[in-house]
Order: C-alpha cells, then structure tokens, then sequence
C-alpha cells in the first residue's frame, strides 16, 4: 500500500471471517483461531461476519473468545447473511462488549502512525443494504475494503481501494482435490474469486478467505479452514 511514509512498524492485520458458532462448527476450531490470532501479535484484527449459525445466542462464546485477543489499532467486523437472519443487534452488542467496533457502510480512521489507513466497513451485500457512497464517504486516499462476500464487488467499482478482505464462500467447503469448489453459497459473486488473493484488473487486491466454521454441513474437505496475516 503506498504510503506516503513507511511505518517504523509495519502493520499486522489479521483477518478471520465465517465463523458459524453453533452447533455445526466444533469449538476446538474457534480455539484454534484465538490461538492463531493470538499468535500473530497483530494491530489491527478485521472480522468479515457470519459470527453464528442458526441463533444469536451462539455469538456469547465467540465474543469471549475476541474480548481476550489484543488489538492496539482496533478491531473491526461487519454483519454476515447469517447474523441478519437472527438478531443482529444481539451480535452487535456482544461483540461491541468484545470491543469489536461494527462498521455497517462507514469508515473509520486507523490511529497513529498507522492514521493514513481508513478501515471502510460494506453492509453486507446480498441480503444487506449496502450502500458504498456512506461506505466510503470521509475515508482518505489508502482504504481497506471490509465485506462479508466478493459479491460486493459489484457495488463498489466505482470506488478505488487498496485492499479488500471478504469471505462467505468457504472456498465451497466442499470442494475437489484441487481446490475447485463444487458448489457455492447464493450470494458468493463471480465464482473466480472463490477463495484466495487477487489482483483486479480495474485496480486494488481482494482476499477471500475460506473462512472457519461450516454451516449446512459439518463437513469440509478439501477446503481447510483458515485464518490470515497481512503485513
């Protein structure tokens, strides 16, 4: 990201995204994403939704989980389709206990000396209203792009970034021996950015996670869980 002065440290931002608390995703796995984040050491920790499966409640464990990992420059999430089918205000206020600060299509500053990077936060965008003017509006020239689905894409083309963090795919959480998912959630967007680290043609980069948990399944294969640093 061409800052117009390096950092004396450079910034570590850790992202994790689809985490599907509930029934269906095993609690060791959301241990072994604390312990990996933890391990990081990063400023900055970047959440790309999808918190719980199939009911609020399941968010308490996770929130604790997040209270416990130390973020200097923030942490930052946003809503996934999951969270907008139960009660989102519920996650919202657990997380925010977490000191998680949700971004439904705004932008937030990052503290010095990282203060020339705007954290800008898409709602989601396929069950969402997203709505990248408000997204974008205040955010400085070097932007990082939060969204729970590369769907997103689609709404903010018109908007330069330098970096997008999103998820939501699983990678297909299914997938063949070579990676390829089978099938995709509804709402994944242009199936080439299933899952991984691109470089897009009209400018910026994108990751896709696979994310964490599982959702309709409790299966993966081919298609293991993950969590990110970017430094």
């Amino acid at each position: 990201v061409p800052l117009s002065a390096p950092s004396a440290e450079p910034l570590r931002v850790a992202f994790a995204s689809d985490f599907h608390a509930g029934p269906l995703t095993d609690p060791r796995l959301l241990d072994a994403m604390q312990q990996a984040i933890a391990a990081f050491a990063p400023h900055v920790i970047l959440l790309g939704g999808d918190f719980v499966s199939l009911h609020h409640r399941h968010v308490t464990g996770l929130a604790a989980r997040l209270r416990e990992l130390p973020a200097p420059a923030g942490k930052f999430g946003v809503f996934g389709n999951h969270d907008l089918w139960v009660d989102d205000t519920f996650i919202r206020l657990q997380l925010e206990a977490a000191d998680v600060r949700m971004l439904v299509n705004e932008a937030v500053r990052l503290p010095p000396p990282y203060d020339e990077l705007y954290v800008c936060g898409l709602d989601e965008p396929g069950v969402g209203q997203p709505d990248p003017a408000r997204t974008f509006s205040g955010a400085g020239a070097r932007r990082l792009l939060l969204m729970h689905s590369p769907l997103g894409l689609r709404h903010v083309r018109a908007y330069p970034f330098d970096l997008a963090f999103c998820g939501h795919t699983h990678g297909g959480q299914i997938a063949r021996p070579d990676g390829r998912p089978i099938v995709l959630p509804s709402g994944s967007g242009d199936r080439r950015f299933a899952s991984g680290y691109f470089e897009l043609a009209e400018g910026g980069r994108l990751v896709t996670s696979r994310g964490i948990g599982m959702s309709d399944l409790p299966i993966r294969l081919f298609s293991p869980s993950e969590v990110h640093l970017y430094t």
